[in-house]
């Protein structure tokens, strides 16, 4: 009896050996749960809305601005909480502009620089579809911003009398150089649903879609003064394409 147990036993160990050969070492890691950090760059295409804009230039004597959309640029980054499986913090930010001039027969000219920025944090949940693919769909909420900034110019020589002058009788009309920054402060939401795919296990890419929702707006002139009157449909808000490039563990 206790040779057929010390044969059992030797036979046991042999195949647990073998089996442990066969593993690879270190094991292959599971996509079942994910875990890691990452950061990275993250690039957009925003489509937004710039008709109202554009109707307020062009009766302002302004040129419009280009509608096929704003090119955004960014980061992001996020950490995977493990009390809850698939599951990732952290924060975005983005920002882009896009601008217009005019010229007119007195000289005169018009320059408007329409910028858009919101930034916010994160949390996704993540489904690992095969090694090295996944699918992630969250939101972020923050704040943002839409500013509209205007400038004329007469072409004239600027000296610190005649800026000390323009200050004491002040007339845009006769002004060298005016500058009026409209500002939108904004309650920012957007929810998004991006592909992500792991070159390496350090380095990431991204390819996404988003809505950018800005909501309860507050307007000034140059920061300090309230802007009443302004349509609902300037803002930052509108549909956008993101890509990215990340690093970190995936």
């Amino acid at each position: 009896m206790n040779k057929i147990l010390t044969l059992l036993l030797l036979l046991a160990f042999s195949a647990g050996i073998a089996v442990a050969q066969e593993e690879p070492i270190p094991p292959k890691r599971s996509r079942a749960v994910k875990v890691g950090l990452f950061g990275g760059y993250t690039p957009g295409w925003l489509f937004v809305d710039v008709k109202p804009v554009n109707e307020f230039l062009l009766g302002g004597k302004g040129a419009a601005l280009q509608e096929s959309g704003v090119f955004m640029t960014g980061g992001a980054g996020a950490i995977y909480i493990m009390f809850l499986p698939n599951v990732r913090v952290g924060g975005m930010g983005m920002t882009g502009s896009i601008k217009s001039t005019s010229l007119d027969l007195a000289g005169i000219r018009r320059d408007a620089e329409y910028h858009v920025g919101f930034g916010g944090v994160t949390i996704e949940y993540v489904w690992p579809v095969m090694e090295h693919l996944d699918i992630a769909l969250g939101t972020s909420l923050g704040g943002g911003g839409a500013d509209l900034t205007l400038r004329q110019s007469n072409g004239g020589t600027n000296t610190w009398t005649s800026e000390q002058a323009i200050l004491g009788d002040w007339n845009a009309g006769t002004a060298g150089n005016v500058t009026r920054v409209l500002s939108g402060a904004f309650f920012v939401a957007v929810p998004s649903l991006y592909v992500e795919y792991a070159l390496l296990g350090w380095l990431g890419l991204r390819l996404g879609a988003s809505y950018v929702a800005m909501i309860v707006p507050s307007w000034e002139v140059d920061g300090n003064y309230d802007l009443l009157g302004v349509p609902s449909g300037v803002s930052g808000r509108g549909f956008m394409l993101q890509a990215g490039v990340l690093v970190g563990t995936f």
